[in-house]
């Protein structure tokens, strides 16, 4: 929120635009690869746990991990959220990712589907709670302050890109829904492969209309790549451009920030704040028209995506469990890295109803003993709460 300091255990966003000779591209991503929740009807709910208590005006504790307790798909990214890199030093620490999965088109009109990657050159570096107190007390912007300060004195900050790509067949093949947002696809099965470097090298001349105005929408692809059968996708491609619309107003894609470096032909008409160019074939505005206006280009069209199944709010799938996932991340953190894992949550938990507590070691039980063990003797509790 607002406010908030830079130095607070949560996601960081991780948002790019590319303004590429066939227009933007714009990937609206997170630190980490996957998210809370996979039905798009849960994201509001979900949102207002993290917000203001209605009568209070504080943070909710409870309310947290109530809705985390009774949404298990959730393990996975509240293990990283409570993990060492749930509280990142700065943004040039942390490594980025598209989270959902999209589409590759390639010249022979073949589909794939692809996850994207951009991992931090500059290492991976966080602090624990306590330091993370002492950075707030002494500044709110420390994330702020060391990105600038980095790149004004050319320390520019770089991330190799890659993606992971799949076969289109072999999406009916996984034993996990490889469009789930809370799975991983394992880099054994699907090696990451290098595309470039990505560098930030300038800071905004002016944070308002560089920043403030900018405007990053999952529905804005180029030809060559495409959406996928993620549900949560589906629901960001329509929410974000409707929530820009409502922020920055009707042509918000027209602000310099946001408008492409190259032509764009449309047919665009009126409305609120309207402050591009005339078309210049004045009759031409509505299509298809006999007046030469701009035509569509079925070359750039899609291949046809085959739907077999029930249709749902989200995809599911037998053996696509909630508990897999985050029991191989768990294995892979050392003594060290599983204690601060223990303490992280039990401090988030302090004065939690002792029900929801027990709901969600049952659900860290599941992931692994070890889990629910370490939390417990962190949070204190000799054994499962009796019944009243």
């Amino acid at each position: 929120e607002l406010g908030a300091a830079d130095a607070e255990r949560d996601v960081r966003g991780f948002a790019l635009k590319f303004y590429t000779e066939e227009g933007n591209w714009d990937l609206v991503g997170n630190n980490t690869p996957v998210f809370f929740v996979r039905d798009p009807y849960k994201f509001p709910d979900f949102i207002h746990t993290q917000k203001r208590h209605p009568r209070t005006n504080l943070r909710s504790a409870t309310a947290m991990w109530d809705f985390w307790s009774l949404s298990p798909e959730s393990l996975h990214q509240v293990t990283i959220l409570f993990s060492d890199r749930g509280l990142p030093i700065g943004v040039r620490h942390i490594n980025g990712y598209g989270s959902h999965t999209y589409s590759f088109i390639n010249d022979r009109n073949e589909r794939f589907w692809v996850k994207f990657h951009f991992k931090t050159m500059q290492g991976h570096k966080h602090w624990t709670n306590a330091e993370a107190a002492q950075v707030v007390a002494r500044t709110r912007e420390s994330t702020q302050e060391d990105l600038f300060n980095a790149i004004e004195s050319g320390g520019y900050p770089k991330w190799r890109m890659c993606v992971q790509i799949m076969p289109e067949s072999d999406a009916d093949k996984t034993p996990y829904n490889p469009f789930d947002l809370t799975k991983v696809w394992p880099h054994g099965d699907y090696p990451l492969i290098d595309v470039g470097i990505m560098e930030l090298n300038r800071n905004p001349d002016n944070y308002f209309a560089e920043v403030e105005l900018a405007a990053f929408s999952p529905s804005n692809i180029v030809p060559g790549i495409g959406f996928s059968p993620d549900k949560m996708l589906q629901a960001r491609v329509f929410s974000y451009a409707d929530a820009h619309r409502y922020r920055l107003g009707t042509h918000y894609e027209a602000l310099p920030i946001n408008a492409p470096k190259t032509q764009v032909n449309h047919y665009h008409k009126d409305g609120a704040m309207r402050f591009f160019a005339n078309n210049p074939q004045p009759d031409a505005y509505y299509e298809p028209n006999s007046f030469n206006g701009p035509v569509q280009h079925p070359e750039f069209a899609e291949p046809p995506l085959a739907i077999s199944g029930d249709a749902d709010r989200y995809n599911h799938r037998a053996g696509n469990d909630d508990y897999s996932q985050p029991r191989a991340l768990f294995n892979l953190f050392d003594a060290h890295q599983k204690m601060r894992l223990f303490t992280n949550l039990a401090e988030a938990m302090q004065g939690v109803p002792d029900n929801i507590v027990e709901r969600q070691l049952g659900h860290f039980e599941k992931v692994h003993p070890e889990y629910a063990a370490g939390v417990r003797a962190a949070l204190g509790k000799a054994g499962p709460a009796k019944a009243a």
